[in-house]
């Protein structure tokens, strides 16, 4: 279990990063409430986006991003309801649900990184 907490922390570090490069500010991390929980909140322009990170090793069966279901959807519109209402001091922005899926393919091996954008 160690490992597989390990390898998501490292994930939201990279997805982060990621966003970053790509011209979004964070506004907070690994938001937590009895609702639910998002992993990255992030903002580019007028638009608030809220982040599901997924990683995965080399020796998954399945892509990262196949396992954001509905039920974890529907989660994270409920917990971002919850932060939208917390921070109304950001104004009556625009909001998207994106998944960032990172693939870790090994030790010196590289990773790809996916950004699947608006999948609400």
């Amino acid at each position: 279990m160690y490992k597989c907490h390990q390898l998501g922390q490292w994930g939201e570090a990279v997805a982060l990063n990621f966003l970053e490069m790509c011209g979004y500010s964070s506004l907070e991390q690994r938001y937590r409430r009895q609702c639910g929980e998002i992993d990255l909140i992030v903002q580019r322009g007028d638009t608030i986006v809220f982040v599901e990170v997924k990683a995965r090793g080399a020796r998954s069966l399945a892509p990262p991003e196949a396992w954001v279901d509905g039920r974890k959807l529907s989660r994270m519109r409920q917990t971002a309801r919850r932060w939208l209402a917390e921070n109304r001091s950001h104004g009556p922005y625009n909001y998207r649900f994106d998944v960032i899926a990172v693939e870790f393919n090994g030790e010196n091996k590289g990773m790809v990184v996916r950004h699947l954008v608006g999948v609400d």
